[in-house]
């Protein structure tokens, strides 16, 4: 049976892909979403049902497959719901929800995931580039729960979960507007949770270091080992590390809420 609704953004590839599989595999209905790249949002899609399939081959059919409906609220086998567009953008984030919830009826877990990044100077950068990258790290962060949050302090619980970066915490050269993203993402995040802890919502962030994805791959062998030597752990962490730290946000007690957790392997 299916154990709530887990709304995922940026689900095509890395931490979004590995936090998807992740709530998968307690048998979370799971609502993914990407910018563009619809082929790979349906290959996690694809990877998510396979997982299902198997384990139901494995241990026979979800209890309760033969009954239960999202508008009974009775839980149902899980599902997945695929969609492409910019969470930037309310119209597609609208559409988005109202998919969402005309399926499965309500959203108990958000994690918007869905970033980019510009490296570059400051200087060079075009006023388009800029708004890019606050439109998709910061401002989707406020659509996504302008949407999210009505339900969940209807039902008085609702976990809301961002993924940020340790350089919005202390910055980083040459990522001036991703820092501030991600910077106005930890501050977004506490203020949030200040105003939804009396209505029994729990708001955190993780603030990823060094994770092993595509957004790192343009460094090559020798900015990788430099990278490398500056992390105590003495290697750059995994999506699916991440993935888990999510997971256990989205299970932790009532009185964590308002945090900006680092996942940097000692690093910052």
């Amino acid at each position: 049976m299916a154990e709530g609704t887990v709304l995922v953004t940026g689900a095509s590839r890395g931490i979004g892909k590995a936090i998807a599989l992740r709530f998968a595999k307690e048998h979370y209905n799971v609502a993914i979403s990407c910018l563009r790249n619809t082929r790979r949002l349906e290959e996690t899609k694809a990877e998510i049902e396979a997982l299902w399939a198997q384990e139901s081959r494995a241990s026979g059919p979800f209890p309760g497959a033969a009954c239960g409906s999202a508008a009974s609220g009775e839980k149902t086998v899980p599902a997945c719901l695929a969609y492409t567009g910019d969470m930037g953008d309310m119209t597609c984030c609208r559409e988005f929800f109202d998919r969402v919830t005309e399926r499965f009826g309500q959203i108990d877990v958000l994690v918007h995931n869905a970033g980019v990044s510009h490296i570059g100077l400051l200087q060079d950068m075009t006023c388009e580039e800029w708004d890019r990258v606050i439109r998709t790290n910061l401002t989707a962060a406020f659509y996504l729960c302008k949407l999210a949050v009505p339900g969940m302090v209807s039902r008085k619980r609702g976990k809301i979960i961002h993924i940020s970066s340790v350089w919005g915490c202390v910055g980083a050269s040459c990522e001036a507007a991703y820092s501030a993203s991600k910077g106005g993402l930890n501050a977004f995040t506490k203020a949030l949770a200040k105003e939804l802890a009396p209505s029994g919502i729990q708001v955190n962030a993780v603030a990823c270091g060094a994770i092993d994805t595509e957004m790192n791959h343009f460094l090559n062998e020798e900015e990788l080992e430099d990278l490398t030597d500056q992390i105590p752990a003495g290697r750059l962490g995994t999506a699916e590390e991440a993935a888990e730290l999510v997971w256990q946000l989205s299970q932790a007690n009532a009185y964590l809420t308002g945090q900006v957790i680092g996942l940097d392997g000692g690093w910052i």
